[in-house]
């Protein structure tokens, strides 16, 4: 059975095990570095990207998040893990893990008063997935690579790119399992 971890360092670690196991696949809670040689596949929930930077460094985690991706394992980023896989950030000097080719702009959308809903045509995914976005960012520009997977009013909101995934949605705020089960499929071909 596949095993997906979630980043429990904040954010909606929760909601994305609920998710996961409606999925029929194992959850784990990420809070060590050494968890990783346990999963298949990982998941950066939302919350405040720099706060997230930060615990990851404090943690010691954030390296090995990098060896994990360099070993061509899934990551999927949802709100704030979608920023910390990208590879530029608007108004910062540099990214974080910079996994997926494309730029990225924090808080986009507005700040927490302008949260909304939406329905999304998703590539390979659904056309019809209602979509919540929290203080959410969207992604500026994307390198060749990268493939746009849902947009917003002409927006990027969704990529892959390989094993790499990244939303500027919540998908785990939804009774609508069908993103993370394609994470979870994408991860068990990728294990297979």
């Amino acid at each position: 059975m596949t095993t997906i971890g979630v980043l429990a360092l904040q954010g909606a670690v929760r909601e994305h095990i609920r998710s996961i196991h409606a999925c029929g696949a194992n959850a784990v809670e990420i809070k060590r570095k050494e968890q990783l040689e346990e999963i298949d596949g990982l998941i950066l929930p939302g919350g405040e990207s720099t706060t997230i930077r930060r615990l990851m460094d404090s943690y010691g985690i954030f390296t090995a998040i990098q060896d994990f991706a360099d070993k061509g394992k899934p990551i999927f980023g949802t709100c704030a893990g979608l920023i910390i896989m990208a590879k530029s950030i608007v108004g910062q000097a540099e990214g974080h893990l910079g996994l997926i080719d494309m730029t990225v702009a924090r808080n986009a959308f507005g700040r927490q008063v302008a949260s909304f809903e939406a329905e999304l045509d998703v590539a390979g995914i659904a056309e019809d997935f209602r979509a919540v976005f929290i203080r959410a960012p969207y992604v500026v520009e994307v390198g060749k690579n990268v493939e746009v997977l849902a947009t917003y009013d002409e927006h990027i909101v969704a990529v892959r790119q390989g094993p790499f995934m990244a939303t500027a949605f919540h998908p785990e705020l939804t009774d609508d399992h069908r993103f993370i089960s394609y994470f979870i499929d994408l991860t068990a071909t990728t294990k297979s």
